[in-house]
């Protein structure tokens, strides 16, 4: 299999995607079917597909836009959704999740994809691909619809970790700063702090104590700070990077995914009411199918963990084909923008701005009043 460096030379060669098969709640079979939906647009790309070989050997035969392109990397074992990160990091050399990782730290692939257990995936990711230098804890990434004319908002950490202090938060901030200028070309990104109200005033100590240190960090690493947003801001046009803590991130990412897909739900049942209702439906339904692109969470599926050696992207363990092809499809995205090594080059430019910031802060805490 050519390497991702090799790809950098030749040019045209195929862009290789590392695609953890076992990992999702609805199995192999879905993964498998999520990855030939999106080959079938995507004739230059090549896969390397881990789990038990001969389950994928029977799976992949069956899909024609698939024959040629995969390569399997065998693996016994599985990550489970109840397996513990600590458990995985000490016994999970022969599953498909590490085989995943290790293809894009071995250079056999660009960026590794998969659906399975967020804790071990992150925790994996960080012994095998190392953190980038100067990064404390990686985020998970996520692209929000929004009303911004780009279409969608960054927000960091969408669950990485749990806490995160001052310190981290203007980390998160400068690395969505760096995805957004690569991942949706903002020249100069505009990045928010989620909080309980826009007043200064407001919120916890850490967040208090981030809003400084953002603030400081603004102009050398050339974003505008637009100061604390609100839940409601994440998918309006305020700011193009909402920055909070995994907790947070986490909890507004699983309610706006339940939110749209009760919105869908209602549709349905208000048009499937009456027969005029049913008549209005047909009459809508050019519309009503753009609606269901733009809320439907399944078509952005895909957490990018930053501040690692490499990319990886996080599907939901729920994710139907629908959902696995649209994490993959941001996978070959990253992949084809040369997103890594962009990022990290930015990354390493901005590591001094955090550091020079936290030390003016520091210096005026510890100051004589």
């Amino acid at each position: 299999m050519t390497s991702s460096q090799d790809h950098k030379k030749a040019g045209a060669a195929p862009i290789v995607l590392s695609i953890d098969a076992m990992g999702g709640d609805l199995g192999p079979a879905t993964v498998v079917a999520g990855m030939s939906h999106f080959a079938a647009t995507h004739p230059d790309t090549r896969f390397l597909v881990c789990g038990p070989e001969a389950e994928l050997t029977r799976l992949i035969d069956r899909r024609k836009e698939l024959a040629g392109r995969c390569e399997i990397r065998a693996a016994s074992e599985v990550v489970s959704m109840t397996d513990k990160p600590s458990h995985v990091m000490r016994n999970g050399k022969d599953t498909s999740m590490w085989a995943a990782i290790d293809a894009v730290r071995n250079n056999d692939a660009t960026v590794a994809v998969s659906c399975g257990n967020t804790g071990a995936l992150m925790a994996l990711s960080m012994i095998r691909l190392r953190k980038l230098p100067g990064v404390n804890r990686p985020a998970i990434a996520i692209l929000w619809p929004s009303r911004n004319p780009q279409g969608f908002n960054v927000m960091l950490d969408v669950g990485a970790d749990i806490r995160a202090d001052a310190e981290d938060l203007l980390q998160y901030a400068l690395m969505g700063v760096s995805y957004a200028r690569n991942g949706l070309e903002l020249e100069r990104p505009r990045v928010g702090l989620l909080n309980v109200g826009t007043e200064e005033h407001k919120g916890r100590a850490e967040l208090k104590d981030a809003h400084e240190l953002i603030s400081k960090a603004a102009d050398r690493a050339q974003f505008e700070f637009v100061g604390f947003v609100e839940g409601g801001d994440i998918p309006g046009e305020a700011c193009d990077v909402i920055v909070t803590d995994g907790f947070t991130g986490n909890v507004a990412l699983k309610t706006g995914e339940g939110t749209a897909s009760l919105i869908g739900d209602r549709l349905k049942e208000a048009f499937a009411y009456s027969l005029l209702s049913k008549i209005a439906s047909v009459l809508a339904l050019t519309s009503l199918r753009r609606l269901q692109r733009k809320i439907d969470p399944r078509r952005v599926n895909g957490g990018v963990f930053l501040g690692l050696n490499g990319t990886v992207v996080k599907s939901h363990g729920s994710a139907d084909a629908t959902g696995v092809s649209a994490a993959i499809k941001l996978a070959f995205q990253l992949a084809q923008s040369g997103f890594s090594d962009r990022l990290a080059a930015r990354l390493a430019s901005i590591t001094d701005i955090a550091t020079d910031t936290l030390a003016e802060h520091h210096d005026m805490e510890e100051s004589p009043k």
